[in-house]
């Protein structure tokens, strides 16, 4: 490691006039300044590109790449591409950091001689108010091995999102996000934990998630189904195979998260598409009915899981319409 290392950030944009100015002057803020900041204008068709190019000017540290659209994952691969730092991070053009992330994440990078850091994140919604804690991040920095850090992404307690992470350039492959995929921070996550070795958390919130209607894996819409719920169906297959390979000891854990997966997709998609030719659908439901069994006899499962699970295997579509009568009735 160099004494001042660079650091690039790769900022996907699309489609974010209001939010960028902020995202960007928080970035060059930052109390760590050898920075290299990529923005990767992805096809937008409201000005933002043209207000890259503006914000570029404010700062000599930005460049500007233009591209079509080709959804996050493209815009993030061009950017490593491009990336000339020794480690790599990630902002959301439409999320935010505080000024001292950076260093800190850096800082213990070098203390505890480890690959990857990670901060936590609040979420903030469009009204300013803050929203319940996704992740709990420790009370101090504690370093955490692949396999413990694995486990507590199987259990939806840890975090996945590599915006929230500095990571040595090293580990990241050739085209590294899925294209055209949503959940692609986990995709990536997992592949490289492997490699990983061990990896630190800070106690600090500093990295600031607005939660905006709209975005990829966010639908307002009753009939919108995004397809984010699918792909998160194939990573859970992608960790499984991973796990029996690498973490065998974790097979009941990796069990009990494709049965996790599969119980939010089928609770999320329309009742409309919950049909014969639809072949997602079916493979979710045959999956179910095929691993009833071992679902009964996991001990990660909790009791409302394997209650989900018994019912969505007898009758799925009877039980969207039962539930979806219960939460009218609450409303």
């Amino acid at each position: 490691m160099s004494e001042h290392p660079l650091i690039t950030i790769i900022v996907p944009v699309y489609n974010v006039l209001k939010y960028l100015p902020r995202c960007v002057h928080s970035i060059t803020a930052q109390s760590y300044g050898k920075l290299q900041i990529l923005l990767i204008d992805d096809g937008s068709t409201d000005g933002s590109g043209k207000l890259c190019d503006q914000l570029a000017e404010e700062d000599s540290r930005i460049q500007v790449f233009h591209k079509e659209n080709g959804g996050s994952s493209s815009a993030r691969n061009l950017g490593l591409a491009k990336a000339e730092g020794e480690y790599i991070g990630f902002v959301d053009s439409d999320d935010y950091i505080s000024p001292y992330m950076y260093e800190r994440l850096l800082g213990e990078l070098e203390r505890f001689q480890v690959l990857a850091a990670q901060t936590g994140r609040d979420e903030i919604d469009e009204n300013g108010e803050r929203l319940p804690d996704i992740c709990q991040p420790p009370d101090s920095p504690q370093v955490i091995g692949t396999e413990a850090f694995l486990r507590e992404l199987l259990l939806h307690r840890g975090d996945c999102s590599f915006c929230t992470k500095l990571i040595h350039r090293d580990l990241f492959p050739k085209d590294a996000f899925p294209e055209g995929k949503l959940n692609e921070d986990f995709n990536l996550l997992i592949r490289m934990l492997p490699c990983m070795g061990k990896l630190v958390s800070l106690p600090d919130q500093a990295y600031h998630v607005f939660y905006r209607m709209g975005s990829n894996s966010r639908r307002a819409g009753r009939d919108d189904f995004s397809r984010v719920f699918g792909d998160c169906v194939e990573n859970a297959d992608m960790v499984a195979k991973i796990v029996e390979r690498e973490y065998p000891q974790l097979a009941e854990v990796a069990f009990r998260f494709g049965v996790f997966q599969r119980l939010e997709y089928l609770l999320h998609i329309p009742i409309s598409q919950m049909r014969g030719d639809h072949k997602m659908y079916q493979s979710v439901v045959r999956y179910l009915r095929r691993h009833w069994l071992r679902a009964m006899g996991n001990p990660v499962l909790t009791g409302k899981n394997k209650l989900y699970h018994t019912l969505f295997a007898i009758a799925p579509k009877e039980l969207r319409r039962l539930h979806a009568a219960w939460r009218k009735r609450d409303a």
